[in-house]
């Protein structure tokens, strides 16, 4: 009842606000320049929607985008945790490149100037913002046309609890901008949620409205298996004391706190979901919908007491996997519903939209355009990536590195003395239950990861802003 109530009362909202549109003609934008919406949830793990095979959390209209258009089964973060990670989605570049390490660092003038809203700007993109930006304290504001963002982490009811939710309220501001965007341009709307991340003081700490406090009640959510307590004993002591133990306590600690944050994850998830589908009902009541296209993915993932841990930072791929789909109505009938399986990065963003707009990546730029992908194209793609987690939060998180190809695992606990390793098979091992670095059968595979990660780490120590960006071979 709780679910139902929320879409009625998105559909009552939508037709509200679109009572006054209905003698608005088509509009009409060349197809080599559409129209892009991009949406980013914050702390969303890639299974935590029905079209990636969830069977309890409901998300029919992010559903129905991937129903239309391309869905990326492996698409991973760079570094997992929101301000690294959305700097890297705003330019294409890994961590050690724009160097966005902690909460107060900003991009600087020459980074900003390369991201995907300013050359979409200067390429003639009316371009907005909504939502959590999570760069540096200072908002760039003046950058865009559009600007309904704020700093830091924000407040799931930022005028009260009795006031609306957060979530609710940006669905409102991206209607108000395809209300305000002039017909004869395209635009670029970048809708960055503050859900399904929590409000770290509040008692409950994923805040969700009060219209989906009755969804889920009555579902029994599974414990994953990696929850017993011996999985993280096999992680190194530094990772057993950390911030992501401590958070556990508070989120999973016991069998009914398991089963009550985890419901109210999949509640402002759905949250989500509803304005995601007011945005495709808006679209469509004003003919955009022809000439617009929809990409949604997470800042990162999130452990749901995998490992015995809360949070994200570390390597596991709960912590790193994310959503990510693209609908674009200008594909091809044999490419709607297409799932990809190769391996697409939060740094490929940037270039992405970029293609879809028409507009030149820069060539430093360590991302790739998965526009090929998305018509199935034979492409040479990625092997292997490279994965950096520098911001410690005083000593609280241990820092990784790691290097993930389509069938192994590497990672390397950087703060422990001596260094902590970590070898997984992912093809015979998904859930990263048995770890095989100290294995003599494992000991050439071992030293495989590591000459690679070696030769990664000397490649992005040598990235240069001015000159093109190639993958070490």
């Amino acid at each position: 009842m709780a679910y139902d109530s929320l879409m009625r009362r998105t559909r009552r909202e939508f037709l509200q606000a679109g009572a006054g549109l209905a003698a608005l003609p088509i509009l009409q934008i060349p197809e080599d320049r559409p129209n892009i919406v991009f949406l980013l949830s914050d702390d969303q793990r890639w299974d935590s929607l029905g079209c990636m095979g969830n069977p309890i959390v409901r998300t029919p209209h992010i559903d129905s985008l991937s129903e239309q258009g391309v869905l990326f089964r492996n698409h991973f973060v760079t570094t997992s945790i929101c301000m690294t990670s959305r700097a890297s989605i705003l330019t294409g570049l890994y961590a050690s490149a724009h160097r966005v390490n902690d909460f107060s660092t900003a991009l600087t003038p020459a980074q900003q100037a390369l991201t995907y809203p300013e050359l979409m700007r200067s390429a003639g993109y009316q371009v907005g913002f909504i939502g959590k930006y999570g760069v540096g304290d200072k908002m760039p504001s003046d950058r865009f046309d559009y600007w309904n963002g704020f700093p830091g982490q924000g407040r799931y009811f930022p005028k009260g609890e009795d006031g609306p939710h957060l979530t609710a309220m940006m669905g409102d501001q991206a209607v108000e901008f395809f209300d305000r965007a002039p017909g004869n341009r395209p635009f670029c709307l970048s809708v960055s949620f503050k859900a399904p991340h929590v409000q770290d003081e509040a008692p409950l700490q994923f805040l969700h409205s009060r219209e989906t406090a009755g969804l889920y009640r009555d579902v029994e959510i599974p414990v994953p298996e990696t929850a017993d307590p011996r999985y993280i004993s096999m992680l190194p002591i530094e990772v057993q004391r950390s911030e992501g133990r401590r958070r556990w306590a508070v989120r999973f600690g016991t069998p009914a706190l398991y089963q009550e944050s985890v419901r109210a994850y999949y509640r402002l998830i759905t949250e989500v979901d509803a304005v995601v589908g007011r945005i495709m009902q808006h679209l469509k009541r004003t003919g955009r919908d022809r000439n617009t296209v929809i990409v949604y993915s997470s800042d990162n993932g999130f452990y749901l007491a995998e490992h015995g841990l809360a949070g994200k930072w570390m390597m596991h791929e709960e912590s790193i996997r994310t959503p990510m789909i693209v609908c674009d109505p200008r594909l091809s009938n044999s490419s709607k519903g297409r799932a990809v399986t190769e391996m697409t990065l939060n740094i490929d963003i940037a270039p992405t939209l970029l293609g879809l707009a028409g507009v030149k990546t820069p060539p430093s730029v360590q991302g790739r355009d998965v526009g090929a992908l998305m018509e199935g194209t034979p492409a040479d793609w990625r092997r292997e990536w490279f994965y950096e987690h520098h911001f410690s939060n005083g000593g609280w998180i241990p820092q990784t590195e790691g290097l993930r190809t389509e069938k192994w695992k590497y990672t390397r606990y950087i703060d422990t003395r001596p260094e902590w390793e970590e070898l997984f098979d992912l093809a015979n091992d998904p859930k990263e239950k048995a770890n095989l670095a100290a294995s003599s059968d494992h000991h050439p595979q071992l030293q495989t990861m590591r000459r690679r990660y070696k030769v990664w780490c000397d490649a992005l120590a040598k990235w240069d802003p001015k000159r093109p960006w190639s993958e070490p071979a």
